[in-house]
């Protein structure tokens, strides 16, 4: 799926995204506690990166632990960074956040950033190659020691074991009062839209793109997420993908 049409899909789901997925928010509580003890050891004034932060949900977790740190929001979508902005402004945080509405190439180069968040974002770029240059425009936006939690849906799509998880998963869309429709289209798009790939392949991507050993934290259903450390040695590794 061409970022554009990406983006397109998202502006037009804005105003009832977070309705229409509020019944797997435990899916996402659950993710988020994790994520918190992964950050814990951040600096009292983290500065903390948030790519394709959508409506918010993680940045508004983090921000309510951590008083003092601050965030970044990058989302291409204007309808869904809108729902950010007021959710920011509603809840006291807004003046910590600053909102940037497009990708990372447009976001200026400032200070680096501690941290970075990246969930469900990743999967639609289909091109391996252009996948690992997303991970590697996030390593460039961070400290030498700065950390990335990221999370995909992943899985291998010729196992056996591809066909539970899927089924599994639809039911629960069904349970979540997503339409007929809508999961039709879903389970559609996992075949051709969406880079479902095995775990293992995944975290090689990430790899590749300049971060070292992606430990994967967590999984519910066919959602999977990672920490990384920024490598090392991300100026050689840059210099490789842009060959």
């Amino acid at each position: 799926m061409h970022q554009d049409e990406v983006k397109a899909l998202f502006d037009k789901q804005a105003a009832n995204y977070d309705t229409q997925w509020a019944k797997t928010a435990s899916i996402r509580h659950c993710l988020h506690l994790l994520l918190g003890s992964l950050f814990a050891e951040l600096p009292d004034r983290a500065r903390i990166l948030c790519v394709g932060v959508g409506t918010g949900d993680e940045l508004f977790y983090l921000a309510s632990r951590n008083p003092e740190w601050r965030f970044t929001a990058v989302e291409p979508s204007g309808p869904m960074l809108d729902v950010c902005r007021q959710r920011a402004e509603k809840e006291g945080v807004a003046s910590r956040c600053v909102f940037h509405e497009g990708y990372l190439n447009s976001l200026p180069d400032i200070e680096p950033y501690d941290a970075a968040t990246c969930f469900l974002v990743s999967q639609f770029i289909l091109e391996e190659s252009e996948r690992a240059k997303f991970f590697s425009e996030i390593a460039k936006k961070l400290k030498p020691s700065g950390v990335l939690a990221s999370a995909d849906l992943a899985s291998d799509i010729e196992s056996p074991e591809y066909d539970v998880l899927l089924h599994a998963w639809m039911s629960m869309m069904s349970a979540a009062d997503i339409s007929l429709e809508a999961i039709e289209r879903m389970r559609n798009a996992y075949a051709i839209d969406v880079g479902v790939l095995p775990p293992a392949k995944v975290a090689s991507i990430i790899e590749s793109g300049g971060f070292e050993l992606p430990v994967q934290f967590f999984q519910a259903g066919l959602i999977h997420a990672w920490l990384s450390k920024r490598a090392r040695n991300n100026v050689a590794a840059s210099a490789r993908l842009q060959r």
